[in-house]
Order: structure tokens, then sequence, then C-alpha cells
């Protein structure tokens, strides 16, 4: 990814840094997923990235200035973390996810946190932005006391699991 986006345009600046779809993949299970090891990323993959691919959106969105990555040493696995231009990405991937939901075929568990972050709004996207930055850049949410954005997500989506299932 080069350091300068080839026009002045923050449309093409944008589209440089996130505008392939496996970067946006690969930010959605960092953000949404909670994964940040390799591993991780590769094994839980629904769409199957193959690890060449995800290897390059890794090296590209560190170089980009969307994630770090902390290399824990030989053997060991290495952590990806979102930097603050990652958190940001958020209200992006909200929107993008709200044009899914009126736009695309969607089945009800994986379209069910795109719905409750678009009925959440801004707010709930405030919440989720200040818990990636408690778990990725060490920085204390402003209110402990408010219900984890996450675990909200989570629920949702095990409800409509349950649902499907029963």
């Amino acid at each position: 990814m080069p350091d300068e986006p080839r026009s002045g345009c923050a449309i093409n600046a944008a589209v440089e840094a996130l505008g392939d779809r496996w970067s946006l993949i690969v930010l959605r299970d960092i953000i949404f997923g909670g994964r940040r090891h390799f591993r991780d990323l590769l094994g839980n993959s629904i769409e199957g990235i193959a690890s060449n691919i995800l290897s390059s959106r890794l090296k590209s969105l560190v170089a980009g200035g969307l994630l770090t990555h902390e290399d824990a040493g030989r053997g060991r696995r290495g952590t990806y973390s979102l930097t603050e231009a990652g958190i940001q990405t958020v209200p992006i991937m909200v929107a993008l996810g709200s044009w899914g939901l009126r736009h695309r075929p969607t089945t009800p568990e994986l379209a069910v946190r795109a719905r409750l972050l678009e009925e959440g709004g801004p707010p709930l996207w405030e919440d989720l932005m200040d818990e990636l930055r408690e778990t990725h850049l060490g920085i204390p949410r402003p209110d402990p006391s408010r219900p984890r954005a996450s675990q909200l997500l989570q629920d949702a989506y095990e409800r409509v699991v349950a649902t499907s299932a029963g």
C-alpha cells in the first residue's frame, strides 16, 4: 500500500487503504470477532480466506497504519492490534452493513449485528470504539459501568441462533 494516495481525493485515499474485500473482512473479524492472531483469523474465516491472502492483507493493514503487529518470538503467536485509524473504521463497517441489509441477501444470524448497530446509531458505535480502544490501545473506557457493546452484539447473535435452532 503506497504511503501517498494516487490523488488528493478523500474517497480515493480511503478506497486505497480499505478497498479490497479481504482487507475489510480481516478488519471485520478483528473488530467484531475479537480475532487477533493469524491462526484465529485463518481458521475462523467463514469466507475461507487463503493463508497467503491473509498474510498479504495483514501486512498491508499494518503498513497502512490500521493495525500494529507485536511479534511474540519464535514458536509463539504474534498479536495484531487495531490502531486509532483502524478503530475509526467502525462507522464505515456499520454503513456497509446497513447497505448490505437493504441490497444483498443475508442470513438472520449474520445480519443481526448489522441491524443492531444500525438501530443503536452513533452512541452504540462510540461504545464499541471505546471498548476497542481499551482492548487494543490500553485506554480505559470512559464509563466502565456501561454495558459492553461487544456483549450486546454477541447476546443478540446468540438469541437469533437459539431461535433458529429451536
